[in-house]
């Protein structure tokens, strides 16, 4: 199982723009790709890829998640979506 810490970098959070971007680039990988807040267990992390479970997880600018995956080219998937998450959209 790889995992990678990323701090969510968009001005109000992980709300609906940053959310439904994010959401798409990880329902388009090949791998089931989980995010939890950082010190939540790994049993409640929640599906990447559902819009709606972004959101409902609350995450506030400057809050650092975990995102896990595991199978072929896992860590280079985790890396491709920290970038997102570290990323600004709303200053776009």
């Amino acid at each position: 199982m790889s995992e990678r810490k990323a701090t969510v970098a968009s001005r109000v959070g992980l709300h609906a723009r940053p959310a439904a971007i994010f959401a798409e680039a990880a329902g388009e990988l090949p791998l089931e790709v989980t995010i939890a807040l950082e010190g939540e267990p790994a049993e409640d992390a929640m599906d990447a890829s559902s819009i709606l479970s972004l959101m409902g997880l609350g995450a506030s600018h400057g809050d650092v998640v975990v995102l896990r995956a595991d199978g072929d080219g896992a860590e280079e998937a985790l890396e491709t979506l920290a970038k997102i998450l570290e990323t600004d959209h709303d200053a776009e």
